[in-house]
């Protein structure tokens, strides 16, 4: 048999129920993975409280995992039993086995765990799209990070740095002021600081080509106001609700331009997933982006996991334990 974690019906974390399940078969174009551990983003809190709606109820929840393949479905060639994989944006990974499409998996290399992989793809792709694509950090920017200790937060601030940037992070609290400074960020701000304030204090007035917020409503026009004329604002998440600001804002604040990007979406070719994947996994091997695993828990307590990433006492990354 099979266990995993379901959704019937949404709300808080007591919603995440443990079933046991028939073992999946793979259809055609699939493979089964027998899942060693499963990422933890905010994106799964969407899922479980309805901000993001399920194709169908009830919904195994989870967008990230990795494993091995132990069944291979028709048509697929590029897979055999016994490789080691791992995925992100394929809902359905709080479980103990699942069927994936071949198409969304990668081969994770030779020094690569499978807590790190599971931890990295949704995240660390995110970011590397973020700094590469979506706004191409250059050597001598100066960027501002929100949420800068969690789960991409953390890896963007590496990868900026790593880059180039100056970087400013936001954090709520003075223990995650130190953990961001440890991984290079320039300048630590706090939450409960006057933000755009200290921008332009640091700026010398200039204020910042590009934010990154993942925070989503209540951090939007604080963004805004960190930015140049012209600026580029990157909502990425939302974390404290969806953002709901009327864009005349943007022309009265300096003709801005906001941008709401999604992994799916810069992944969406095949050959872009595995271009994508394989620059994260470089970026890691060669020691410029640290993947922090900060906890761990077992995957039928899911709902644990799910409290302390709403009530922000994780950093880095988060996985759950199959």
């Amino acid at each position: 048999m099979n266990h995993a974690i379901r959704v019937h019906e949404y709300g808080g974390p007591d919603k995440l129920v443990w079933e046991e399940l028939p073992k999946p078969e793979p259809k055609p174009g699939e493979v089964r993975v027998q899942q060693h551990a499963v990422g933890l983003n905010y994106i799964d809190v969407y899922f479980r409280t309805g901000l993001y709606k399920a194709p169908s109820m009830p919904v195994t929840i989870g967008m990230e995992g990795a494993g091995v393949v132990d069944a291979v479905g028709d048509g697929v060639t590029e897979l055999k039993t016994g490789d080691r994989v791992a995925y992100a944006g394929a809902l359905g990974a709080y479980a103990e086995a699942r069927c994936v499409p071949a198409e969304k998996l990668v081969k994770i290399p030779e020094g690569i765990d499978f807590t790190q992989a599971a931890a990295m793809m949704l995240q660390g792709m995110t970011a590397r799209f973020l700094v590469k694509e979506t706004y191409p950090v250059q050597r001598g920017d100066t960027i501002l990070v929100h949420a800068a200790a969690g789960g991409v937060g953390s890896i963007l601030v590496q990868w900026a740095k790593h880059l180039g940037a100056t970087v400013i992070g936001v954090v709520s609290t003075p223990e995650k002021a130190e953990l961001i400074r440890s991984l290079g960020a320039d300048h630590a701000l706090l939450t409960s600081e006057n933000i755009p304030a200290r921008v332009k204090e640091i700026t010398s007035g200039a204020m910042l080509p590009v934010v990154y917020d993942s925070v989503g409503r209540d951090t939007f026009v604080t963004s805004l106001d960190c930015l140049r004329p012209r600026g580029l604002m990157i909502s990425f998440g939302n974390a404290s609700g969806p953002v709901t600001t009327d864009l005349g804002v943007l022309a009265a604040k300096g003709s801005l331009y906001v941008t709401r990007p999604t992994l799916n979406t810069y992944t969406a070719k095949r050959e872009d997933l595995v271009r994508t994947a394989q620059d994260l996994f470089d970026t890691v091997k060669s020691g410029a982006v640290k993947i922090a695993v900060n906890q761990s828990f077992p995957l039928k307590d899911a709902a644990k996991a799910h409290e302390a990433l709403e009530a922000r006492k994780t950093t880095g990354s988060t996985v759950l334990i199959p």
